[in-house]
């Protein structure tokens, strides 16, 4: 199976000045025999972006958001993935699709509070925690 997973993060939280602090979103994909598989994978993959590069780095909180999972990729029309629209300043909640389809949008709406995600008004839950 392909499974793809959405991810939130939020990196040096610690810093004074708001230009030091980041936050943004990633996605990971690969091939696994399951989802449990794909989860501890994804996992491996994220220490690793931690230790060889400069993902992650400071205080970093990562949120793991959804997990998609595919028999095989599409091979006769491109399937849309992450589809995001922003209004306004950057601040603001903003509608992300994840796929959408003929079916359904597929669409929530993600928040930050107190620098915590939140999709739908639920919290995000916890993946990985990185301290310095």
């Amino acid at each position: 199976m392909i499974y793809i997973g959405n991810f939130l993060h939020i990196t040096n939280q610690e810093e004074a000045l708001e230009k030091d602090r980041r936050h943004g979103e990633f996605n990971l994909i690969v091939t696994a025999d399951n989802k449990e598989e794909a989860i501890e994978k994804f996992g491996r993959s994220i220490h690793k972006y931690r230790n060889t590069s400069d993902f992650f780095q400071g205080d970093c909180t990562i949120f793991f958001v959804e997990l998609l999972e595919f028999e095989n990729f599409p091979k006769f029309e491109a399937k849309m993935l992450n589809y995001k629209s922003i209004a306004g300043d950057p601040l603001m909640p903003y509608i992300a699709c994840s796929v959408p389809s003929d079916d359904t949008d597929g669409c929530r709406i993600y928040d930050w509070n107190n620098n915590e995600p939140a999709i739908e008004g639920h919290r995000n839950k916890l993946f990985i925690d990185f301290k310095q």
